[in-house]
């Protein structure tokens, strides 16, 4: 059957190579879109994604962790009294106005971190350290900012109207649509006007072999103007606002149907004029003893073939497409169950479009080939 599937294939090459375009259309559209999709989402998350191994602790109000409210500096001093919690970390985040040597100007989030341990602060490139953020001054700024690109370690520029320079770089630190900058916790608050005795947030870190949900819940039992979470708990209800308040889903989801319904149609009147132009040949398999499900079964073969080559075409281009997005800062990657889902689309979209196809040649009388 796979032999005479190619034939018919390799028959009509014009209209093959339509259907298997019709495919990648849609496997590449569908890929972009969820990769756009995944990319923003992370951004908005970033921040407490990056550090969901620790417990969050914010004000009870606090359901998106870049919304907080500030928090007293003591409910830190309480928490660090809990059993099963090994330390407590103080962060602060600001907004920051920067202004460079040439008079541009850009937009800055400040995260303060705690020395020593400098809580807060991730994905350091090669070549930069935490103690680099300890002379006066010293802020981490991202390689990928498009504000501040330009920016050489070691440049001094203004934030706030204080002076500070570049000591170090990180990669893919940025929010949606925000870039942030790293420096300690007390030159935060100089820099950025926070109060000295309130903090943006705790970073809890328990104890090796501590139970999270039981810190969890004393924190929440003890301290009722605070919320304690787990770090990944808060990462997936930022998410969750991000969805419902952001109009991701509704958006992507339509542009990712709209794909989907593509290259069903495509590949749907490909298969079926491709079907009408050889309709004798399916007659006389039928006029030969060929049953209306082996018929069935070699259309579908047909499908699955332009499937499996669309697939593979479209996925090569959807890994350009984050290759290029990852080299200017937005990245993002599929796991394994997206993967999947990628690919059970794809046969949907050529097996669901192939019913077309079947429907006609199934209509198709065998002994209509002799009065031909």
């Amino acid at each position: 059957m796979l032999q005479t599937a190619i034939r018919f294939i390799l028959y009509d090459k014009p209209k093959s190579i339509g259907a298997a375009v019709g495919i990648f259309f849609s496997v590449f559209l569908v890929g972009q879109q969820a990769g756009v999709f995944l990319f923003l989402t992370n951004s908005i998350r970033n921040l407490v994604e990056s550090n969901s191994s620790y417990i969050w602790v914010v004000d009870a109000s606090t359901r998106d962790a870049n919304r907080t409210v500030p928090l007293d500096v003591r409910i830190g001093r309480q928490v660090a009294t809990f059993q099963g919690v090994r330390r407590v970390h103080e962060v602060v985040v600001g907004a920051g106005s920067v202004r460079l040597p040439n008079g541009e100007t850009s937009a800055l989030s400040i995260i303060g971190v705690q020395v020593p341990n400098f809580a807060g602060l991730w994905n350091m490139q090669p070549g930069t350290h935490r103690e680099d953020l300890l002379p006066e001054g010293a802020v981490f700024l991202d390689i990928f900012s498009q504000n501040l690109k330009n920016v050489r370690i070691g440049d001094y520029f203004e934030i706030n109207g204080h002076q500070v320079f570049k000591a170090g770089e990180t990669r893919a630190t940025q929010g949606l649509g925000v870039d942030y900058g790293f420096t300690t916790l007390d030159r935060a608050r100089v820099i950025t006007g926070f109060a000295p005795d309130k903090v943006s947030f705790f970073l809890v870190e328990p104890l090796p072999g501590a139970d999270k949900a039981s810190i969890v819940r004393t924190i929440n039992a003890a301290i009722p103007f605070a919320r304690a979470w787990d770090g990944q708990a808060l990462s997936d209800s930022t998410f969750r606002i991000a969805i419902k308040e952001g109009g991701f889903a509704s958006t992507f989801g339509f542009l990712i149907l709209f794909a989907i319904v593509a290259g069903f149609v495509i590949i749907g009147l490909t298969l079926y004029s491709a079907a009408i132009d050889r309709i004798r040949d399916y007659g006389t398999l039928k006029a030969l003893g060929a049953t209306n499900s082996y018929v069935r079964r070699l259309i579908v073969v047909q499908a699955l073939i332009f499937a499996i080559i669309g697939y593979a075409i479209g996925r090569v281009m959807v890994e350009g497409f984050r290759s290029l997005l990852a080299s200017l800062g937005s990245i993002f990657s599929f796991t394994l169950p997206m993967e999947v889902a990628l690919f059970l689309i794809t046969l949907f979209i050529a097996v669901g479009g192939s019913l077309f196809a079947i429907r006609r040649v199934n209509s198709q009388e065998p002994a209509a080939v002799f009065r031909q």
